[in-house]
């Protein structure tokens, strides 16, 4: 499917940028505005998420196949391709499958190696949550309290609730998304080939997603990469310390 886009910038090479696992492209809006001075900068709701539509089924080979799609629809490409967390294992995943339209891939605290599922607790606790007569944020909040410890965390999966006239709602396909949690956690078995662009893993130094463990396996999908570490942040890099994550992301894509 073509994917909802959010445009920043009138010139300079094409970035599209893409977010994690209950996120939207509203996420990297700060930081597309910066880099949107040197680049065209577009944000994409991955499948799901954001404005997309909901649909029935995802994994990583269909995300691959959108996100190519969206690209090629907005005729830019090749771009530099950025994506976080799940955005990142999609990056990857369509620099290996559709390596035509991407010219550089930077990868934000994520590898293809499988995860824990560690999400479906905040899947359950935002799908158990009663929305009748829900007026404010923090009436869910206080529902979150006890699956999802961290304020932080919260006021971010809070950023997926509507609330209008018509009610309280969450705006992510909460049933298709816990569903498909373990493949998400994952990474597709079958995936061969390497990727010969420029690529950068940019990761946390308070965050596990990259351990150096799993170097080798990155390395063989990734002959050019580059590691920069970011030491104080966590797993949200470009969210907690983004003039540091630009220091080092502007130059690889410039």
């Amino acid at each position: 499917m073509k994917l909802p886009v959010t445009s920043y910038g009138e010139s300079g090479s094409p970035v599209v940028v893409m977010h994690g696992l209950f996120g939207s492209g509203r996420n990297w809006m700060t930081a597309a505005r910066r880099l949107s001075s040197a680049h065209r900068v577009f944000a994409f709701d991955l499948r799901n998420h954001g404005s997309s539509p909901h649909v029935d089924t995802m994994t990583y080979p269909e995300m691959a196949e959108d996100v190519q799609e969206t690209i090629s629809s907005l005729g830019v490409g090749p771009v530099g391709l950025v994506g976080h967390s799940m955005g990142g294992k999609t990056a990857m995943l369509t620099a290996l499958t559709y390596p035509e339209v991407v010219d550089r891939l930077v990868v934000v605290d994520a590898a293809p190696v499988v995860y824990p599922p560690q999400f479906l607790q905040y899947a359950a606790a935002m799908r158990a949550a009663d929305l009748s007569n829900v007026e404010r944020r923090s009436d869910v909040d206080a529902q979150l309290v006890e699956a999802v410890e961290s304020p932080g965390t919260r006021a971010f999966l809070l950023q997926n609730l509507i609330l209008d006239d018509a009610g309280a709602r969450w705006r992510p396909n909460l049933p298709v998304i816990e569903a498909a949690l373990p493949d998400l956690s994952g990474w597709p078995s079958d995936v061969t080939g390497s990727y010969d662009g420029p690529t950068l893993f940019v990761y946390g130094g308070k965050s596990d997603y990259v351990k150096h463990d799993y170097r080798a396996t990155i390395e063989a999908y990734f002959p050019r990469v580059e590691f920069q570490v970011i030491p104080e942040a966590g797993h949200w890099v470009h969210a907690e310390r983004l003039d540091d994550f630009l220091a080092t992301v502007t130059p690889f894509l410039a």
